[in-house]
């Protein structure tokens, strides 16, 4: 399918069935030239997050004929990657693209419109957003710290993190310091770790130094790139704290009130096809990074069951203290929850009920061979 063809006719094209008929060419020209920058969280290496902002300001350039340019920039070269919703806010950048439970420190209800500990997965995230009301929620509460909300990529389901010994039973998280992003550190302090919030860029060197004990980023090719494996052996699964995670434009509020609706309505599209884009890149690469992190050592293990129960209790008071304490977490909490359990009542069903059996299937060798 050509890109450009089909962002022109979900964004611009919503002039109508009529308006389908004109030259896209003649639609741009009478529509403003426009510049943004773009901070973004994430450094240049990290391809495919930091291509999410990439891919918007490349749909966004070649549905306008160029009359709407945003330039890109890596963490750091304005401001540092946790940082870049403050930029925004105040006007330093017009957008940033980050991850925003970076700013669960401003408020915890910023991790809402991110990922949340034992929360959705990527299909549920995606439908809630869309159709469960999410995103009008998500927004009353974005606007009232001056920026706008546009999804702009997931990640899927991540990984665990990389730890220098094993986890064996919840004893081990005692005193662990561990590099971990939003609310999922307050979790795991309920067990005695101790998180701690580092920048992408930041943790091998940490990790390396024994600063930190253990860390987290997304799953093993952006993970492979970072070079955990070279410092940490043990690679466990699952991110109970991310069975999503959403990466998100941050647009400053006043520039996106300003903006003509038919650029509103572009960056909406583009970023609804940059997050195709980043789940489809990712569940094409993960495979066979995982399997060239094992060959060079790397050894999976998976979470015991008593640290996984002992999380999600965790969680669970987590969430109590934050509904009886913060309205405008739990106004949008309560919606996520209510579609948490009907969309997984509905994934046993079909989703599970096929990959279950493939997955077996797998197993036994018959997928290679198709027999």
């Amino acid at each position: 399918m050509d890109r450009r063809k089909f962002i022109r006719g979900s964004a611009l094209g919503t002039v109508g069935a009529a308006g389908a008929a004109l030259a896209s060419p003649a639609i741009a020209q009478s529509l403003p030239k426009i510049q943004w920058r773009c901070t973004s969280s994430f450094p240049k290496s990290l391809d495919t997050i930091y291509g999410g902002a990439e891919d918007v300001a490349k749909f966004v350039s070649e549905a306008t004929d160029g009359n709407f340019t945003i330039q890109v920039y890596a963490a750091g070269e304005i401001v540092p990657g946790l940082q870049a919703a403050d930029a925004v806010a105040s006007g330093t950048v017009e957008l940033c693209h980050t991850a925003a439970y970076y700013y669960v420190g401003k408020n915890p209800a910023y991790a809402l419109g991110a990922t949340i500990p034992f929360g959705l997965n990527a299909r549920g995230m995606h439908a809630w957003l869309l159709y469960g009301g999410g995103l009008d929620l998500v927004n009353e509460f974005y606007n009232s710290e001056g920026l706008h909300y546009i999804p702009a990529g997931n990640t899927g389901a991540q990984m665990g993190g990389w730890f220098r010994k094993e986890i064996n039973s919840v004893a081990d998280m005692t005193g662990l310091k561990m590099r971990i992003g939003g609310l999922a550190g307050r979790v795991i302090e309920k067990l005695g770790a101790v998180p701690q919030q580092i920048a992408g860029g930041d943790i091998y060197p940490s990790l390396e130094r024994g600063t930190i004990d253990a860390a987290e980023w997304i799953g093993p090719y952006d993970d492979e790139k970072l070079g955990f494996y070279k410092v940490a052996p043990y690679y466990y699964y699952p991110g109970w704290w991310e069975g999503n995670l959403v990466l998100n434009m941050f647009v400053n509020q006043q520039k996106w009130a300003e903006l003509p609706e038919a650029y509103q309505s572009l960056l909406q599209t583009a970023g609804k096809a940059a997050t195709l884009e980043m789940l489809g890149e990712y569940d094409y690469k993960n495979p066979a990074a995982v399997q060239r992190l094992a060959a060079n050592g790397t050894q999976l293990r998976q979470y015991p069951q008593d640290v996984m129960e002992a999380c999600f209790k965790a969680a669970g008071e987590l969430y109590d203290e934050l509904n009886a304490s913060n309205p405008a977490w739990k106004k949008i909490f309560d919606s996520m929850m209510e579609f948490r359990g009907e969309t997984f009542l509905w994934q046993q069903v079909a989703e599970f009920g096929f990959d279950y059996f493939m997955m077996a299937k797998q197993r036994e060798g018959a997928l290679a061979t198709g027999k």
